[in-house]
């Protein structure tokens, strides 16, 4: 046989007979890959495709970016507003007129009857900047109410909260382009292959250019700890004492950078008396990592020339999650790591615009990282928009965690929700169930009729969805890039933007405060808003976004002026000395005890649950479950189990069992793998009626954001099997 005559068949790419692209920015997580959409010669959109001299992806996608024109003809999609009298009524289809005109009187009958705050709004990570900033407009200069916020809050508010906390301000001082001159990375709780495919590729390039370790702390063996040179199997909750044992070991061998902390920090002695108290002894007692291990990774960090942190929900979602970011920075302070390349403490944000939300939709505070506690913002504001400035509320209200709660005890009556769907994003779902019951009124904003939260609506209102109008994202490393619109609305759906106007003439029918109709001039008002603040871009416009692949900010109509373009990638910062946002331009080093407040495994819930994502899908499945090239992976809600537990409790693999809290319980399809230890279990988050009834989303007293990953349970085995299929498949029958 002549082995040189064998040949692989060839592979054939079908033509989609692409006539025209269009260029966009993927609307999924926060990596923000430019994409293009291509329609055929009839108007039909046929393919997706990355954008080569985009720097953020360089012509790359991942599984949802490569099918994501199929969103625009999915199943589900809301075409007309639906309205009923009350819930277990069937919709009826009605105009936008008679849907806008109803919910001003709603909103107007419920402030009047029980105060402005009876009403509350949660939007999203999900809708155009412009729409945020919109949004916010209308929210603060209108309604009035102070108990407003975004699903952010379940995702990325423990990172705001403790950005704030150190450097003075909101705000990701690193890029992607870090990874390119790191000498030490420490991933913490993210597994960046399943999150964020295309940073993870940006990180595995830069290692193979310029190998240097790659550490890894998650009590799970991910994928991205499978290809660690450590891997750190901490226990649930606990990063804190980790990081202060590693700052000990820092301190007690002289490896911090002492110039750097006197010249831009403030609060070292502090900090000093507090991790002295966790030598790497007493932290493996309570973090499970051995004292030599801590040691070895304190020295590879903190001698490194340039070392950085990143990390996603492994350390926000938890009752420390604030505390953990604070002592992230920390980390990077004390060793001089902020500011330089390769040095930086970089959060990976959840959402595709969650950094939208938190700049401009003004729901912790007002537009541009202003404060409501600052009487300044607050007249900058009302000066800009035309509004009394004692209309605005002078501190931040309820995070959206504690909305609910005051729906229980009746001081929330009407809820308006864009984007967004708490029935299977929230932790302790029948808790929230029972919640969203006891409002008098619930408007549902969304692209999708059949998202799980409308079972609870008295009005529906359908928005577009992704490319089906026009505006700005921003990304991880804080580059603004557009979405050009691809096909108009579906049916009688409407762009968010087109929304929000329609009813602030409800609220302002003499047009007093200016909404602009077109995105392009919404953000060249957000553009002098911005001008002389941390997040500038005021020398951007719509054009030149896209002319540049996307912008990272800051970047000033003085730098445009002065004939400064737009760099590709590398803007960072607090690269200068005392450049934080701190009054006196200092970073604060803050002490952080450990205070042990989860729910651990005991004899009746001997199992940790841990939660996350998987790669083919998107948080609650409103759009990845409805794209079969996306949904075939994962179809059903599964569970991984350690074989040894498994054989134990008498289950095979792929066997159904019921995961039980003391919230609920769930049915699943048990997979065995040596992926998670002995006394934990993995459920992936994105599906309904499923890992959310099981968690009890104990709250961080920062940042208001859950801690999904510290709950218990126990696992019980099924008899009848096809009759736990039959749950299983019921559970998300919805």
């Amino acid at each position: 046989m002549l082995f040189g005559r064998n040949r692989k068949n060839p592979i054939a790419i079908a033509d989609k007979k692409v006539a025209n692209w269009t260029y966009a920015t993927c609307g999924y997580c926060s990596t923000g890959c430019a994409i293009e959409v291509g329609k055929n010669s009839e108007g039909q959109v046929v393919a997706s495709r990355g954008v080569a001299s985009a720097d953020v992806n360089r012509g790359k996608l991942c599984l949802k970016g490569m099918y994501e024109h199929e969103l625009f003809d999915a199943a589900g999609r809301g075409e007309f507003p639906l309205i009923r009298s009350q819930i277990g009524q069937p919709f009826e289809r009605t105009d936008w007129d008679t849907a806008l005109d109803h919910m001003a009187s709603e909103v107007n009958r419920i402030q009047q009857a029980y105060g402005r705050d009876a009403f509350a709004v949660v939007s999203t990570g999900q809708i155009l900047t412009e729409e945020f900033y919109t949004l916010g407009k209308l929210t603060r200069g209108l309604l009035g109410t102070n108990n407003y916020d975004g699903n952010t809050t379940l995702c990325m508010a423990s990172a705001v909260s403790g950005y704030k906390r150190s450097f003075g301000s909101d705000g990701p001082p690193g890029c992607y382009e870090d990874f390119e001159h790191t000498d030490c990375l420490i991933a913490w709780g993210s597994n960046l292959p399943e999150q964020h495919p295309i940073i993870y590729w940006r990180l595995k390039e830069a290692m193979e250019k310029r190998k240097f370790p790659l550490i890894v702390v998650d009590p799970r063996v991910t994928m991205l700890a499978q290809f660690a040179d450590i891997h750190l199997p901490i226990r649930p909750g606990t990063d804190l004492v980790l990081q202060n044992a590693l700052m000990h070991v820092i301190f007690d061998e002289g490896l911090e950078d002492a110039d750097y902390i006197a010249a831009n920090t403030t609060g070292i002695d502090e900090l000093r008396e507090e991790v002295a108290k966790w030598d790497p002894v007493t932290a493996y007692k309570v973090c499970g990592i051995d004292e030599d291990t801590i040691r070895n990774v304190a020295r590879l960090y903190a001698q490194a020339p340039a070392a950085m942190h990143i990390w996603t929900m492994g350390i926000n979602q938890s009752t420390h999650g604030s505390d953990g970011v604070v002592g992230l920075n920390s980390l990077s302070l004390i060793t001089g790591n902020m500011g330089r390349p390769g040095a930086t403490s970089l959060s990976i944000t959840g959402q595709c615009n969650a950094m939208g939300t938190r700049e401009w939709s003004s729901c912790s505070g007002l537009p541009g990282y202003r404060q409501l506690e600052n009487p300044e913002h607050r007249e900058e504001i009302a000066r800009f928009w035309n509004v009394d400035p004692e209309f605005f509320p002078k501190k931040r209200g309820l995070a959206q965690t504690d909305i609910f709660p005051a729906i229980e005890t009746g001081q929330i009556k009407g809820l308006w929700l864009v984007a967004t769907n708490p029935l299977t994003s929230m932790a302790n779902t029948p808790r929230i169930r029972k919640t969203l019951e006891k409002l008098e009124f619930l408007v549902v904003q969304d692209a999708y009729a059949d998202m799980e939260s409308n079972q609870y609506a008295h009005l529906y209102l359908p928005a577009t969805v992704w490319a089906e109008r026009e505006g700005t994202f921003t990304n991880t490393e804080r580059r603004v890039n557009i979405v050009r619109q691809v096909v108009p609305p579906k049916a009688e759906s409407k762009a968010d933007l087109k929304i929000f106007n329609e009813l602030a003439k409800r609220f302002d029918p003499e047009g007093k405060v200016h909404f602009p109709e077109q995105s392009a001039d919404v953000f060249k008002e957000m553009g002098e808003l911005s001008k002389g603040r941390l997040l500038d871009i005021s020398g951007m416009d719509h054009d030149l976004i896209e002319q540049s692949r996307g912008i990272q900010w800051p970047y000033s109509a003085e730098q445009r002026d002065h004939g400064e373009a737009p760099r590709p990638g590398g803007v960072r910062l607090y690269t200068e000395q005392q450049t934080f946002c701190h009054p006196g331009g200092r970073a604060k080093l803050i002490p952080l005890p450990f205070v042990d407040n989860n729910e651990r495994p005991d004899e009746q819930y001997p199992f940790w649950l841990n939660s996350g994502r998987l790669v083919e899908h998107f948080h609650t499945r409103t759009r990845t479950g409805k794209v079969g090239n996306n949904n075939k992976f994962s179809p059903i809600p599964f569970m991984e189990i350690n074989p040894d537990a498994a054989a134990e409790l008498g289950i095979k693999h792929q066997e159904y069992v019921r995961c039980v809290s003391k919230r609920g319980d769930a049915v699943v399809m048990a997979m065995t793998t040596q992926r998670v230890p002995r006394d934990m279990v993995f459920i992936p988050f994105h599906f309904y009626d499923c890992v959310n009834r099981l968690t009890l989303g104990l709250l961080d007293p920062h940042s208001r954001q859950p801690a999904f990953k510290q709950s218990s349970v126990r696992i019980e085995t099924m008899a009848d099997q096809i009759e736990a299929a039959r749950i299983n498949r019921d559970m998300r029958a919805y």
